[in-house]
């Protein structure tokens, strides 16, 4: 019997989780994603009417049921609050938001489970994430998954070992160094190492990511219009597809403050630089993340004696980097009780 492993990013912005492995390369691992939205209510939305159709779970945490899912922006309503800050992995949402990726992974069981942090959070957080995804989780509709083991890894980690295995180059970068860039929501993080093994005194996060630029523009169509503007969702896709914004029936174009946007991103490689010092040690600069495409330019400027690599659907490196680390440690070190358990489902099926 395969051991299960699976793994799971809950970003600020995004929720990113394996769903299946193929063939085994890297190129086979299936992902998924939906938004990190949890809306709370005090009975199942599930059962309520409208709610028909629509691909959310309700995931009971609390007395309270958050509902999660790709269309999880038809449970919204006029206030959207995030849970944007250091505490993030301590909220209901942020438990409901993993709970959701356990259902729509449809297994009852997982051996080793793989999450990730930021950077800057990593050493103060991961043995308390670790803890919260072990055990039985409720996943709502009657359905448990048990988790046995989980292993937290600093989010860039994941992006690095999914590029050098992308590209078959684990073992010609044993010594050769890399910095790993993921622009996330909130978090700008970056991750120095000397083969696979990570410098941890040059590799941080700052918090100036996507969400800030976000709200500079959002902030700036408040200004035009007179009032608050907070449709930060309808601005990400603008940015993304290059589209421009209808506000009250007039276009909005967000490229106007191209200029304000690209500060933004010189603060946040600023901050890396004078981490990481020189670079001219750097042989690999990897960008990755969902935010990549707003900080590309800073980051070139930053590096114009450097090729910038990247790898195929950035926003899901670090989730596909966990599920092969996980893979790789699952059969060399997993606990025994875990493999006792896999040895007995054999011998219940002989």
């Amino acid at each position: 019997m395969e051991l299960i492993v699976r793994a799971v990013d809950v970003g600020f912005g995004n929720t990113k989780f394996v769903t299946g492995i193929g063939g085994g390369r890297a190129s086979d691992i299936r992902c998924a994603s939906f938004p990190s939205r949890a809306y709370p209510s005090p009975r199942d939305p599930s059962k309520a009417l409208g709610s028909e159709g629509r691909k959310t779970f309700a995931i009971p945490i609390g007395g309270l049921f958050y509902e999660v899912g790709p269309d999880v922006m038809l449970a919204a309503d006029a206030f959207r609050a995030t849970e944007i800050h250091g505490d993030y992995i301590e909220t209901p949402q942020y438990l409901a938001l993993a709970r959701g990726t356990l259902r729509m992974m449809k297994v009852d069981v997982i051996d080793l489970l793989v999450v990730g942090l930021p950077v800057a959070a990593f050493v103060a957080k991961k043995a308390a994430l670790e803890k919260l995804m072990t055990g039985r989780h409720d996943v709502g509709g009657g359905k448990t998954v048990v988790v046995h083991k989980a292993l937290a890894m600093a989010q860039p980690n994941g992006a690095l070992i999914d590029y050098a295995t992308q590209h078959d180059k684990v073992e010609s970068m044993e010594h050769e160094q890399s910095l790993v860039i993921d622009p996330g929501s909130r978090t700008f993080d970056w991750l120095v190492a000397r083969g696979m093994k990570l410098s941890y005194k040059q590799s941080y996060s700052v918090d100036r990511g996507v969400s800030n630029i976000l709200q500079l523009i959002a902030d700036d169509i408040s200004q035009e219009i007179g009032q608050a503007y907070t449709n930060l969702d309808s601005i990400d896709w603008a940015l993304r597809n290059g589209k421009t914004l209808t506000v009250y029936q007039r276009p909005y174009n967000p490229a106007r403050m191209r200029p304000m946007v690209e500060i933004i991103a010189k603060d946040a490689v600023a901050a890396m630089m004078r981490r990481i010092g020189g670079s001219f040690n750097v042989q690999h600069v990897i960008l990755v993340g969902g935010g990549a495409f707003l900080f590309k330019k800073a980051v070139k400027q930053a590096f114009n004696t450097h090729q910038i690599l990247e790898v195929k659907e950035p926003m899901f490196a670090n989730v596909r980097g966990y599920q092969i680390a996980g893979t790789n440690y699952a059969h060399t070190t997993l606990p025994s009780a875990s493999r006792q358990r896999v040895a007995a489902s054999e011998g219940e099926g002989a």
